[in-house]
């Protein structure tokens, strides 16, 4: 791949997901609620799917999809990661999947492809791996995720240093999602939008709550220097509240797409 086009170090995600293996039970309930929005979709369909590619699912999504009655086989960066689904799994790469052409009726990616490089070329690898007419479902975190923790931290480091590095990873529009199944080859894709507000009587939980999601800083242009000891709580300080409690948002950006039916 062109360097130009490398935004992310993974080896730090593989890194920080690998570390996150151990603590990840602690944010299961947000995920848990992130997965189920995503799979709700799953129950407006006529269609029946049956053997089931879980990408990063964190031990959470794998259980769901068994509920429903499929066979799963779950896929992570990460091989203690990969340990936490409770069936067959691999550690493998989401830049290159290691799945024949055809393998799954549906491919599920929960909250799970936003620290990818080339996400076109990985939506075509899942598109290869499906069966024609199966399905992809995937959430990403859409642009405006964050968007209070990266105001408060481009503000508190501007005022602390008259500079800032990126701390929070770029997400893509909800109006490019669909146009980036369509670019891999998908049909009929769809991209709508779900948001999930959490309000936190600690704000310093928000963090811990991301680093335990392995969902630390990744981007390659991040700042190599060990930030000012009074970043953060500046930062956090400057957060939006509700009711004494300060507010994170994720949206969703959902996507569903079509492998082509069979010529």
């Amino acid at each position: 791949m062109d360097e130009r086009m490398l935004v992310f170090d993974r080896h730090a995600v593989r890194l920080h997901r690998e570390r996150a293996a151990a603590t990840v039970g602690s944010v299961a309930d947000v995920l848990r609620d992130a997965a189920e929005r995503l799979l709700d979709r799953l129950d407006d369909m006529t269609r029946r799917f049956t053997d089931v590619l879980d990408i990063g699912g964190r031990g959470v999504v794998a259980p769901l999809l068994r509920a429903r009655g499929m066979r799963v086989v779950s896929s992570d960066l990460s091989p203690a990661m990969a340990a936490l689904n409770g069936g067959p799994a691999v550690a493998a790469d989401e830049e290159w999947l290691p799945f024949a052409p055809a393998s799954f009726d549906l491919v599920v990616a929960s909250l799970s492809l936003h620290w990818i490089n080339d996400l076109p070329g990985a939506l075509v690898q899942l598109r290869h791996a499906l069966r024609p007419d199966g399905l992809l479902l995937a959430s990403l975190p859409a642009l405006g995720t964050l968007a209070e923790l990266r105001a408060a931290l481009t503000e508190a480091e501007a005022a602390l240093t008259g500079g800032a590095a990126p701390r929070v990873s770029p997400f893509p529009e909800l109006r490019d999602c669909a146009g980036l199944l369509q670019r891999a080859g998908f049909v009929l894709p769809v991209a709508d939008l779900d948001e999930i507000r959490l309000l936190y009587a600690n704000p310093f939980t928000l963090l811990t709550d991301l680093r335990a999601a392995g969902e630390t800083n990744a981007v390659l242009a991040r700042h190599g220097c060990i930030p000012d000891r009074s970043l953060f709580p500046a930062a956090l300080a400057r957060l939006p509240a509700e009711g004494g409690r300060v507010v994170a948002t994720l949206r969703m950006a959902i996507m569903t797409g079509w492998a082509p039916p069979q010529p």
